[in-house]
């Protein structure tokens, strides 16, 4: 380790003498050095720069004084730049790497040099307009801080508090960041001016003073509320506190004003090592190892929310293109099929991690670099959720499950339909139902499954509907009786008023003697208010009282009116349509569809989505019981996200 490097690392960890300890022994760091190095060349360049690579960077150093080296050997570099020979992996590295874990150190001299000393070799004419514009403008921008800070210090005079201070200007970087982000030049930069008040405060007035600072400045400039941080209440991981604002000072230009003590301060400029030696730990003592994982914990979580689970837990991949996934340990390569998308995952046949071909059981390691084998002929098998570990990858694979299984059902369906307008067999839902039943099936999706996997013969199930429905009609037990002996003689209003009073029709499925059917403009089902319309044929039509053609068939023929109502359920299923209305979303089918397969003793026939301008409108169309069940399933539909209204066509 040259002087240099030790000076760096000196300084990070908060002295010679710590320094001494903790790296006296730097070839027992080699190992890790080395594979940190050796991970570095075989990254792809584009997974330098993303948090998921600095997760693996960091996993993979065992020992936390090796990331340490590493960020003070690069910078070591980065000082000593040879332009004559240009290193743009060491320049990247510097930018995309060592200075956001700097940062997420604390050690923001260091993140901000290796952050200026890579746009100085990346964007060369960028860095030196820039430094040229703030050389320029110094002599003004000092003298306005200054004019700035005299009104200040009158107010601040005028209080018993301590304190000195510090004006500084933004980073070149961070000028160069803003630039970008605002599209404006130097001139436009919304905060150039910056400064730091820092107290002198007994730790048990620190936060007291600091807000009492803060009200002071708020008092006399406009702020805005919008760039307030306060890291008093919530420090960093890192140890950092302090409360920044933003005012609107004088020439109605904006100002940074920092508000800190001097503990605050220290830990500001040395990160960590400042930030345990005011917790009083010491190598001496002991506190090595807790001044390590208090590290770890600062890089894994950096200023975000924990994430979740131990890294130690987690495996980090490559694609062949480079992209870089994180995985939970022990994900198996279909884990990570189903992580680069769902229907690499349904078609996956194995894979490939090196130059050495794996199956679908293969479990990952970190910094694998994975290629996955996939064919149209691959489709999801059920001993597949034994070999996913992810909720994301079981719960795809159940969904494929499902629709496969939806669309045997539908074939299966279809084939029976087939098979009756082959034979000419008039159908009919309850008819079907009631010999479902009759065949020994409880749940109707059981029934078509077994047509699907050829255990129910489709003609036997033909022979069934045709005996049921002789049975219906009562060929075999009762003459049937003509519907015409409801049809009133168009004789008198009053007779027609008469009649219906006494003449109610019970509608019941087993039912013999009277043709009747469910009108299929309005679909009524058990429970609904409904009337009979006996037709120019002899046949008696039930329809919803609400029914969009009752009022015209009432004023044509309400001589032709019969009371009815339903007698008790029998548990027979109706056909209804429902329509449904609302914000386009991928998912919406799968959450539709979700909600109905869960439902006992409810078959969804059918449903047909349309979208248009992130709008969606379609129909859906299910077998069912009753009312109760239909307005049960309505409520449960506009409760998926994105719906706005289910109407029952």
């Amino acid at each position: 380790m040259d002087e240099e490097t030790r000076a760096l690392l000196a300084t990070m960890v908060g002295g010679e003498q710590e320094c001494d300890e903790m790296f006296g022994n730097l070839q027992q760091l080699e190992t890790g050095v080395e594979q940190l190095n050796n991970l570095l060349d075989s990254a792809p360049p584009s997974a330098l720069g993303t948090e998921n690579f600095s997760s693996l960077f960091v996993t993979t150093a065992a020992d936390m004084r090796i990331i340490l080296f590493m960020i003070a050997n690069n910078l070591e570099a980065m000082r000593h730049y040879d332009t004559s020979q240009p290193n743009p992996t060491l320049v990247e590295q510097a930018a995309k790497l060592y200075a956001p874990l700097a940062h997420k150190l604390g050690l923001y001299q260091v993140k901000t040099e290796l952050e200026d000393l890579s746009l100085k070799y990346s964007e060369h004419d960028v860095y030196y307009h820039i430094a040229h514009e703030l050389n320029q403008k110094k002599r003004e921008r000092d003298e306005y801080i200054a004019r700035f800070v005299d009104t200040i210090e009158e107010r601040l005079k005028q209080t018993s508090l301590k304190y000195h201070i510090k004006q500084r200007t933004k980073s070149i970087h961070s000028i160069w960041q803003k630039m970008q982000k605002q599209h404006v030049d130097v001139d436009g930069v919304y905060d150039l001016y910056a400064l730091r008040i820092i107290l002198d405060s007994p730790f048990e007035r620190e936060h007291a003073d600091c807000w009492q600072v803060f009200s002071i400045i708020t008092d006399m400039y406009q702020s805005n509320p919008k760039r307030m941080r306060d890291w008093l209440s919530k420090p960093k991981s890192n140890g950092y506190e302090s409360l920044h604002i933003t005012v609107k000072g004088p020439e109605e230009k904006w100002v940074e004003v920092q508000i800190r003590t001097e503990r605050m301060d220290d830990i500001a400029e040395h990160g960590l090592a400042a930030h345990w030696r005011y917790k009083g730990i010491k190598s001496s003592e002991g506190g090595t190892e807790a001044w390590m994982t208090n590290i770890r914990t600062a890089l894994e979580t950096g200023e975000k929310e924990p994430v979740t689970g131990l890294v130690e837990d987690e495996v980090f991949v490559f694609t062949p293109r480079g992209d870089l996934f994180r995985l939970p340990m022990g994900a198996t390569l279909l884990d990570f099929a189903y992580a680069i998308h769902t229907q690499v995952g349904n078609h996956c046949t194995g894979g490939r991690i090196g130059s050495k071909h794996v199956n679908l059981k293969q479990k990952l390691q970190s910094g694998d670099h994975v290629e996955i084998h996939t064919s149209n002929n691959q489709s999801p098998k059920q001993d597949w959720l034994n070999i996913a570990t992810t909720s994301r990858a079981r719960s795809k694979i159940r969904q494929s499950l499902k629709e496969a299984e939806a669309g045997r059902i539908t074939l299966a369906k279809e084939l029976l339909e087939r098979k009756m307008k082959n034979r000419k067999v008039e159908y009919s839902e309850p008819t079907l139902m009631h010999t479902i039943k009759r065949l020994g099936y409880k749940v109707v999706t059981d029934f078509y499954r077994a047509i699907a996997e050829e255990k129910q013969d489709v003609n036997q199930v033909l022979e069934a509907y045709l005996a049921q429905q002789r049975h219906e009609r009562g060929e075999d037990e009762v003459e049937t009786r003509s519907a015409s002996e409801y049809v009133m003689q168009e004789e008198t209003a009053q007779t027609s008023r008469n009649t219906n009073k006494d003449d109610v029709l019970v509608i019941d499925q087993n039912l013999h003697g009277v043709d009747f059917q469910l009108a299929k403009c309005c679909h009524p089902i058990f429970g609904d208010d409904v009337f009979g319309f006996v037709s120019a044929t002899g046949g008696i039509k039930i329809h919803r009282t609400d029914c969009p053609n009752a009022q015209a068939m009432r004023q044509r023929a309400p001589y032709r009116f019969v009371k009815a109502r339903w007698s008790s359920k029998h548990g027979n299923q109706y056909s209804i349509t429902l329509h449904i209305v609302g914000q386009d979303d991928m998912g919406i089918v799968n959450n539709i569809t979700s909600i109905i397969s869960k439902e006992e003793k409810m078959l969804m026939r059918s449903i047909n989505i349309d979208s248009n301008d992130g709008l969606f409108s379609g129909h859906l169309t299910v077998m069912l019981e009753d009312t109760d069940r239909l307005n049960g399933l309505i409520r449960k539909l506009k409760t998926i996200k994105g719906v706005k209204n289910v109407t029952r066509v």
